[in-house]
């Protein structure tokens, strides 16, 4: 079952038909989307959907809804289909929201209380409750997974939970948010912060309300998820010291530059600390990289300094992630 219709979820959906074969022949997986739900309504076959025609109504229509009936205007029930309906994931790719959690949080405890397994790429429950959702899905003997909720199609998290099997990791720290580290790389060329903002607006980098990335909100939410996921802690947004970038002005880039620095938004874990802000790093730093990419150094006990890098955004590439999720709940919770 899908819950949000929206970028990701039509992604996610094209991916489906573009890699069902492949999925088919190495991992024995032929997934069967049987319901799918938008803000405006929802589609129900228990035989499974068609995906290219719930790409079709979502473009022409606007809503999944009108998938078997053009002008249905009947409201659906979110958590009471999530219960209903016979699947073994729930996938929500509904809107993050930092504040409360909601809607995904009702649905991905309403998924769980119902025995599937969860695939989210929503950072608000997770950055608001992510040790009760844990107890919760092993109360409840089901899976949550999440990976696309940190560097989208980067394997961050699956990085430092199974590359670094069997080291300890002491602390990390990185880049976390594309978008402001794709201002910062515009005033390093010499644009103002204003102008860097406005830039990455038109590129669709940057929100049009674009507060969650700029006061580092969003870097905090994914530095809350790895630390709980990565190194066991059980923390919320309310452990993070945050700090945004909205104070950073060209005097401060040039000043950093002549030293062979730059200034990043940077996320880091250290001694049980979390903090998110603007932060001098050299240039010769493996996490230094510039535009819209994200990058973690992990620092293990015995294997030293590892650094990913990657893309942390996109429709794809985080669809991309809901798929190596949908992997790992087969081979773990089916075979």
């Amino acid at each position: 079952m899908l819950v949000g219709f929206g970028i990701v979820g039509q992604s996610f959906a094209k991916l489906l038909l573009a890699s069902c074969p492949e999925l088919y022949g190495r991992y024995g997986i032929k997934p069967r989307l049987v319901a799918c739900v938008d803000n405006q309504g929802g589609a129900f076959c228990e035989s499974g959907l068609n995906l290219q025609r719930l790409l079709e109504v979502k473009r022409s229509k606007g809503t999944v809804g009108a998938y078997f009936k053009v002008d249905s205007n009947a409201k659906t029930n979110i958590l009471q289909m999530i219960e209903n309906v016979d699947s073994e994931i729930l996938v929500d790719v509904t809107t993050t929201n930092l504040e409360h959690g909601e809607p995904a949080t009702s649905h991905i405890i309403a998924g769980m209380r119902s025995g599937k397994h969860i695939i989210t790429v929503n950072k608000g429950p997770l950055a608001l409750a992510f040790p009760s959702l844990i107890e919760l899905a092993n109360y409840n003997n089901v899976m949550l997974r999440f990976s696309g909720t940190v560097g989208g199609g980067t394997p961050i998290l699956d990085f430092a939970k199974r590359c670094l099997k069997g080291d300890r990791i002491i602390s990390f720290m990185g880049i976390l948010n594309g978008t402001t580290n794709y201002i910062l790389s515009k005033m390093e060329d010499g644009l103002t912060f204003e102008n860097a903002l406005c830039d990455a607006k038109q590129k669709g980098y940057a929100e049009a309300v674009p507060s969650l990335d700029i006061e580092g909100y969003d870097a905090a939410a994914k530095l809350v998820i790895m630390a709980n996921w990565i190194t066991g802690m059980k923390v919320t947004m309310k452990d993070v010291k945050r700090s945004g970038i909205g104070g950073i002005r060209c005097s401060d880039i040039l000043k950093a530059q002549k030293k062979g620095h730059a200034i990043k938004l940077i996320a880091t874990c250290d001694h049980n600390h979390l903090n998110v802000e603007p932060t001098e790093i050299s240039k010769r730093d493996p996490i230094y990289v510039n535009g819209t990419l994200n990058a973690v150094t992990f620092f293990s006990e015995h294997s030293g300094q590892q650094t990913i890098i990657g893309h942390g955004a996109g429709g794809m590439e985080t669809a991309s992630a809901i798929i190596r999720d949908l992997i790992e709940i087969k081979e773990t919770a089916f075979r």
